[in-house]
């Protein structure tokens, strides 16, 4: 560990005992920090509880947000958000979470919490496996167990929240933050306004009136929707772990209740987040819809009908390729940068053209042909176009 790594890490653990001592009534020391990565904005974390009277866990992580700056990605834009106000988000995301019955957490418990000093102390999952590490591994049965894992967990987060939303926005207002719409919903307005501007001018593309309107009506998957649930909202494979307790997630900047359809499809459309990719053939892609329903369709039984399911899939795939297109499609190399050291990154010509040939093909096979010919000239020329890009 550098001098400069050494000494930021010593700031946060200091920090860190300072909370701790104050929740528990009595010192507590913490050894052994290991930086587990974070963002520019961000450290993170795992520490030793050392002399440990108060039945803590061996081991916590800690995150600590720093000072402002300027953040790519698709969390943060500026004027959007601020990094306060995804700290603030988080922290009541994990009390919401932790508020659950045991079984129902969906993620690391949050043990102590300082929104001024934007330091959270939360659970350590210890060395699970990442999503990213299955899928990476070439075994094609691990990475097939992990998938279905991750959809089934996806439906049991949702269907154990579903109906708890004033729950959570009680604690919104009480952090200050229920007046702050999340950071991608925000972005989802801009991209369905922006985007047909921005295909037009970068791939001399029209797109249809029908095919705008199909947009404008999928916002209604982040400010509402028929299937309400929490959702930890990023959900690139880096922030999924598959340890002996099953699939849990991490990372809930941008935690909040939204159309669970979104979550599933987040998978299906490789991570729009992001420039994380993953092959996935039809059928996989089924196979994780078919776990995923099992898990939601007892309280959502009209998702039991194909038709209605499948439009709901292809509303949410929809919406995610228009924002992941608004995200990547300019020429912002810093943002660009800034995903690129995901475990699954592709370049981005690579990511796009795989996200809208399959909304291509899901728009020919509910019989959408207007998004169908959109989304198939927009991979041809993307592949004409960006053909190489590293």
């Amino acid at each position: 560990m550098s001098a400069l790594v050494a000494d930021r890490a010593a700031g946060v653990v200091a920090a860190a005992e300072k909370l701790l001592a104050r929740r528990m009534g009595a010192p507590v020391r913490l050894v052994d920090p290991t930086e587990l990565g974070g963002s520019g904005r961000t450290v993170v974390l795992r520490v030793r509880v050392a002399d440990n009277a108060f039945s803590l866990p061996r081991t916590l992580i800690v995150k600590k947000v720093r000072d402002f700056d300027t953040t790519f990605g698709p969390g943060f834009e500026p004027g959007v958000a601020s990094v306060d106000s995804a700290f603030l988000r988080e922290a009541v995301s994990y009390q919401f979470a932790t508020a659950l019955a045991i079984e129902d957490r969906p993620g690391p418990d949050l043990l102590a919490h300082d929104l001024d000093e934007r330091l959270l102390i939360i659970s350590d999952l210890g060395e699970g496996v990442r999503l990213t590490t299955q899928l990476q591994s070439g075994d094609d049965a691990a990475a097939e167990n992990s998938l279905m894992a991750f959809a089934q967990a996806l439906g049991r987060m949702h269907s154990t929240t579903v109906g708890r939303e004033s729950d959570f926005t009680a604690l919104l207002r009480r952090a200050e933050v229920a007046h702050h719409a999340d950071g991608v919903t925000s972005q989802a307005v801009t991209a369905v306004e922006r985007l047909p501007g921005m295909l037009a001018d970068s791939l001399g593309i029209t797109v249809s009136d029908a095919v705008v309107d199909a947009s404008r009506h999928c916002l209604r998957l982040f400010r509402g929707g028929r299937l309400r649930a929490f959702s930890p909202s990023d959900l690139c494979p880096d922030n999924v772990i598959v340890n002996d307790d099953g699939v849990r997630f991490l990372d809930y900047e941008w935690g909040g209740y939204r159309d669970a359809s979104l979550d599933i499809a987040y998978a299906l459309v490789s991570y729009p987040g992001c420039l994380c990719h993953f092959e996935m053939s039809a059928e996989r892609a089924q196979a994780m819809i078919e776990a995923w329903r099992s898990e939601v369709v007892g309280i959502w039984p009209f998702l039991a009908e194909d038709k209605i399911l499948a439009r709901k899939m292809l509303d949410a795939k929809l919406i995610w390729v228009w924002l992941s297109t608004y995200w990547f499609l300019p020429d912002n190399h810093a943002r660009i940068a800034a995903v690129r050291a995901h475990g699954l990154s592709v370049p981005r010509s690579e990511a796009l053209l795989s996200r809208w040939a399959s909304l291509s093909e899901s728009a020919g096979a509910a019989g959408d042909r207007h998004l169908a010919a959109l989304a198939e000239r927009v991979a041809a020329e993307l592949d004409s176009r960006w053909s190489g890009e590293d």
